[in-house]
């Protein structure tokens, strides 16, 4: 005999309890970071490239020096083109004078060591310019003479005799002292300007003509330092 037991739930409800069906519950969403494709920055530090001016720059002019022997006037440069140096100085800005009580001490000529510039070539209407440089490489302040009879500027025509045309010390208008202020690791600069007069010593009157075309060449001599030379020329046109 077959005896099916049959078993039934009361009233035929669905028993759902506190159970949830698998995957029921929304997904929380997640949103992407950004694209690694592209730069996390656009710009360089700084914001802009830039570049400074060098301060022994070539090529700048102003009336800064002191007159000098006969025949000079007064000019300045920091540098000019085509240059032509009877030494390394370059850069550097007009000296600062200061009276001969100053009680700076005078540059030591370990301490001192000049140069001299001059352009290579110079007009019909040019009037020459000569730069004494003057480079302190001490770790002191000290001053130094470049007046025309101590820093001595010589022009002679280029040749077999080598003639005397012009010194700074012959006939200078300011025949004292030129002191000028070196502050420590400084370089100054001290222009002469040359109008083309002759100079004859102690003031004897000289030739009247004028320095005419030709190369010529340029020394400088200061007490306890090297002789600096450098040429130029005077061109026809």
């Amino acid at each position: 005999m077959l005896i099916v037991w049959v078993v039934t739930s009361g009233g035929g409800k669905e028993n759902t309890g506190d159970a949830k069906p698998s995957g029921s519950d929304p997904v929380e969403s997640i949103t992407p970071g950004p694209s690694g494709s592209g730069p996390a920055i656009s710009q360089q530090p700084g914001g802009r490239d830039e570049s400074g001016d060098d301060a022994g720059s070539d090529g700048s002019n102003g009336d800064t020096g002191a007159a000098d022997g006969a025949g000079s006037g007064t000019g300045g440069t920091t540098g000019s083109d085509g240059a032509s140096s009877g030494g390394a100085g370059t850069g550097g800005t007009a000296g600062q004078q200061v009276p001969a009580g100053s009680p700076l001490p005078d540059c030591t000529p370990d301490a001192l060591q000049l140069s001299l510039r001059t352009k290579l070539s110079y007009g019909p209407e040019d009037r020459p310019k000569f730069e004494l440089i003057a480079k302190n490489g001490s770790a002191t302040t000290c001053k130094a003479d470049l007046g025309p009879k101590n820093a001595v500027l010589t022009v002679t025509e280029a040749g077999d005799d080598d003639t005397r045309v012009w010194s700074s010390k012959d006939c200078p208008a300011a025949p004292g002292s030129l002191l000028l202020k070196l502050p420590a690791g400084a370089t100054v600069i001290h222009t002469v300007a040359w109008d083309r007069t002759r100079s004859a010593p102690r003031c004897a009157t000289p030739p009247a003509a004028k320095a005419g075309p030709g190369t010529y060449l340029l020394e400088a001599t200061a007490p306890g330092e090297p002789l600096q030379r450098a040429s130029f020329v005077l061109s026809k046109d």
